[in-house]
């Protein structure tokens, strides 16, 4: 997903500690992918100080397969464009593997480079 660097290297202006790896950051393209990991599979209300931040992905996760698509989708544009506004959603794809859910986020910066993230979520067994 990411490739850390050391805090002594930051040359970019957007830039945060990468996630499992203490003592690195991510910054460019994998600072967007990474904000939009996050945005992704944080609950909303899970964040005291910021109880609007995240997505409700979490409320549908256990939906049966045949319904849950364009839920997932939707939370997923909703969430992006209002918690990581240097990007647009170009597609949000859906991939089902029970257990297992993948959100595969395509999205663009402002050059019009296409990037993708991936979110894996588990569900209930």
């Amino acid at each position: 997903m990411t490739t850390p660097i050391p805090y002594t290297s930051i040359t970019a202006a957007h830039w945060q500690p990468s996630l499992g790896t203490p003592g690195e950051v991510v910054e460019g393209l994998r600072d967007i992918d990474q904000a939009i990991h996050i945005v992704l599979s944080t609950p909303k209300g899970s964040d005291p100080h910021r109880p609007e931040f995240g997505s409700d992905l979490h409320l549908y996760i256990d939906w049966p397969e045949n319904r849950v698509t364009p839920h997932l989708v939707r939370e997923a544009v909703d969430a992006i464009r209002r918690w990581e506004t240097r990007v647009s959603v170009v597609r949000v794809e859906v991939l089902i593997d029970a257990p297992r859910i993948t959100l595969r986020v395509q999205w663009r910066v402002a050059d019009g480079v296409p990037q993708l993230t991936e979110v894996p979520f588990a569900r209930a067994a």
